[in-house]
């Protein structure tokens, strides 16, 4: 899955009614935007830990990321002490944007959804939290990668 793609896609949800958006599309442009940040890490595990070369365990290692299990590896401040600022906003971003998600995809009522301006700001965050990762260097991505999706256990 291409992030770029989910992130053009989020953009034009945002814009199919010119007036004012759908609720329905502005709660799906959200969603977009956070499998997008999703899917980057997915494929950055695969690249960083397999090579770019799509194989097997390079489809293994994609389907690997948890949901769930990066989150809270993103909000262990102790353990993401020693990554890199861009790291750090990256893990905000994706747990920033899981919770949108989740309530773009699960309320019920209307408080608390976004609008057109929040939903674009969530998809220019995503954006750059993509665009960060891939500037990092392959060892912090590497480390990163291994952080959210291995248990940590004791030495």
């Amino acid at each position: 899955m291409d992030s770029r793609d989910l992130i053009d896609t989020a953009r034009g949800l945002t814009g199919l009614d010119r007036r004012r958006p759908t609720q329905a599309n502005l709660r799906r442009a959200v969603s977009t935007a956070y499998y997008a940040v999703f899917h980057s890490l997915a494929r950055t595990a695969a690249d960083v830990l397999i090579g770019t070369k799509r194989s097997a365990a390079w489809h293994q290692v994609y389907r690997a990321l948890e949901h769930g299990r990066a989150n809270s590896a993103c909000i262990n401040k102790k353990a993401m002490q020693g990554f890199p600022s861009a790291i750090h906003d990256f893990g905000d971003t994706f747990v920033a944007l899981q919770e949108m998600r989740h309530q773009a995809d699960y309320a019920l009522e209307l408080v608390g959804l976004p609008d057109k301006q929040r939903t674009l700001a969530a998809i220019d965050r995503a954006e750059d939290a993509i665009d960060q990762l891939k500037r990092t260097d392959i060892r912090h991505r590497r480390g990163f990668v291994a952080h959210v999706l291995f248990k940590r256990r004791p030495l």
